[in-house]
């Protein structure tokens, strides 16, 4: 009996890595240094430079005044000042840990429920609409009923973050398990990869790919619909995110540090994605042969 069990193990151990070898590449050749550089680094930074000086030209010839459209040096100096008062990290450390802890909780809801909604049709014919219809509507719409729900408080915040990242995970997961081809699955029934051991040895790594674009995609709703509760939700008891900071800015009419804000988050979400997602996206997909270096 042990040996038996020892022999399914070992079993579906090959099976999963099967699904993860699929059409393997050959290893590519050492890429250089400065090869990275002319391909990864230096069309970006000229992008940036490319709308830093269409920037500085619109507002050096006066199509708006300074106060409606200032240029990149006042920009600059809001975000050089927010560093110097101390205050800058501590803004986008509230809505970054916001945004992490509300991302969290969206892939613990999203992703069993992703797995419900493929596996069992009666429920896929039920939710499965509604998650579509969730995953189209507009995150700002969720923060006057939050707001009503629980008030000004961080639970509002969450809430719209969990409305926004939720559907689009399970949905991307669902979607994932779509394209899963039924030889994988009979094939694992057959060595007895049933229940939990299948969602763990078979569905879940053959559908990695569609689940990753779905978790990518319940990240920038999350950040999303972070930036949209701070925005309204705004009350010194909840801190000053990003958000915020900048209906702080339009209160003052300070466009220098409304922009400045808007470059801060989009940062962060640049950030976010090369430095996470993106990676581990190019590391699954190589795996399974599906992206091959040049």
């Amino acid at each position: 009996m042990a040996s038996t069990d020892t022999t399914a193990k070992h079993d579906l151990a090959g099976l999963e890595a099967g699904l993860d070898a699929l059409d393997t590449a050959p290893a590519a050749e050492r890429v250089s240094v400065g090869s990275i550089l002319l391909s990864k680094i230096v069309p970006p930074l000229i992008a940036v430079v490319l709308v830093i000086t269409v920037w500085q030209l619109a507002a050096a010839s006066d199509l708006k005044p300074d106060y409606v459209l200032p240029g990149p040096a006042d920009v600059w100096h809001s975000i050089a000042q927010m560093w110097l008062d101390g205050t800058l990290l501590g803004y986008i450390w509230t809505s970054l840990s916001r945004g992490a802890l509300g991302f969290a909780v969206s892939v613990a809801i999203g992703t069993p429920l992703g797995l419900l909604v493929a596996r069992v049709r009666p429920v896929r014919a039920a939710i499965g609409p509604i998650l579509s219809g969730l995953q189209s509507l507009p995150s700002v719409a969720w923060v006057p009923a939050a707001i009503i729900w629980f008030g000004l408080t961080d639970a509002t915040i969450y809430a719209v973050v969990l409305l926004g990242a939720v559907p689009s995970i399970a949905n991307g997961l669902v979607a994932g398990v779509d394209q899963i081809p039924p030889l994988y699955l009979r094939a694992g029934r057959t060595i007895g990869a049933t229940g939990i051991n299948g969602i763990r040895h078979v569905l879940l790594p053959a559908a990695l790919p569609g689940y990753l674009a779905g978790l990518k995609q319940g990240w920038a709703f999350s950040w999303r619909s972070l930036m949209a509760a701070e925005l309204i939700a705004n009350s010194p008891d909840l801190g000053t995110g990003l958000g915020q900071l900048m209906e702080n800015f339009r209160t003052y009419s300070d466009m220098s540090g409304v922009l400045a804000t808007i470059i801060l988050i989009l940062i962060v979400g640049i950030g976010i994605d090369l430095l996470f997602f993106s990676p581990l996206e190019r590391r699954v997909l190589r795996s399974r042969g599906l992206l091959v270096k040049s």
